[in-house]
Order: structure tokens, then sequence, then C-alpha cells
């Protein structure tokens, strides 16, 4: 007695093996990239979760065209930059100059875009604050654009900057030649960051 021979595969069976190749494959397709995607998104959780107040290290320093963003922020290198020491008034905020309403916040941002003038900026960073922005002393064609801002009255001192902030007021420039509140106290009367 001899062993059965293998069976070979006849056409019909090769047929219906491709078929079900065919009709599976997209799904067997699916799921592969939905196992990659959940691999790759659960190996990077740990960089999006730090704990709150905690963000990524920061650059030391970061160099660019910028564009202002109101009278103490703007945007370098794709890095959303605040004037670390100085607080300008915010862009809906109103002063009073001469009796008359003043759009303060409009022209401090104006002068910050006057103080970059189309030079490359660069800011030295110390660290990042509450709402994740780097903060920096920035210049800008070489001239110092925190301490400058804080010179011509177009911002407060925050922690720095309190001889040209006494400058500015006895020479009664900017915010000092009328009445305002100080940023501050402005955004917490106003709600806003």
């Amino acid at each position: 007695m001899q062993p059965n021979p293998p069976k070979r595969r006849t056409a019909v069976s090769a047929r219906r093996i491709n078929g079900h190749l065919a009709r599976w494959g997209p799904y067997v397709r699916l799921a592969l990239t939905l196992i990659v995607a959940a691999t790759a998104i659960f190996a990077g959780r740990d960089h999006w979760r730090l704990p709150q107040g905690q963000y990524d290290p920061f650059p030391p320093r970061v160099t660019g065209l910028a564009r202002s963003i109101d009278g103490d922020s703007l945007w370098v290198d794709g890095n959303e930059v605040r004037l670390q020491g100085i607080d300008a008034p915010e862009g809906r905020q109103t002063c009073l100059r001469g009796g008359e309403v003043w759009k303060c916040g409009e022209d401090a941002y104006l002068a910050l875009v006057r103080a970059i003038g189309g030079e490359t900026v660069t800011c030295d960073v110390t660290q990042r604050d509450v709402y994740g922005r780097l903060l920096a002393r920035c210049t800008a064609g070489g001239r110092d654009l925190n301490a400058g801002m804080v010179a011509i009255g177009m911002a407060v001192a925050y922690g720095a900057y309190d001889a040209e902030e006494a400058a500015a007021r006895s020479a009664r420039r900017g915010l000092w030649a009328g009445e305002f509140d100080r940023p501050d106290k402005w955004r917490a009367e106003n709600k806003t960051k």
C-alpha cells in the first residue's frame, strides 16, 4: 500500500486563497497601520504629558526675522517670545493723554514694530512663562528691545529696567505723558492674558 501523495493545489483552491487575500488584504493593512500609529502615540506620550507648569527645554537663543504680537511679545523663528522684565499695554488697552482717550496698546505694538525695524532679532532666552512663551532679552540691529520699549515710555519696568522707567517718567515720554492703568492691573480688570 502506497501512502497518499500530497494534495496538489488546484486552480480552484488557489483562486479561493487569492480571493480571501483580496478581500481581507485592506483590513490587514489597516490593522497594521493602526498598530504602528498606536505604538508611535504611546511611545511619545511622555513628551506630551509633562506635569503642569513644565515645558520642553527651551533653546538658549533664538534668532530670525520677527513679527510683533503686541508691545512686549513677538514671534521669532517660530517661537512666541515675551520680552522679559517689561510689561506693555495690551492691544485693546486705552489711556488718557491731554484729556483725550488714546489707544496706547496699539501704539505700544507699533513702537515695537518700529524698534525692530525689519532687522534680524536675537533673543537670549532665560526660561518659559506660565503660558509656555519664551522669556528673553532681545536685540535688533544691536539695540536692546526690552530696555528701548521702557526708555521710550511704551512699556513699564517689570522686575528690570527701573532706570529706564525713571528717565521716561521724568521726561513724560509715552505712557507717562498722561494717565494709564499699569498693564497687569488692566489685565486683571479686563480678564485677559
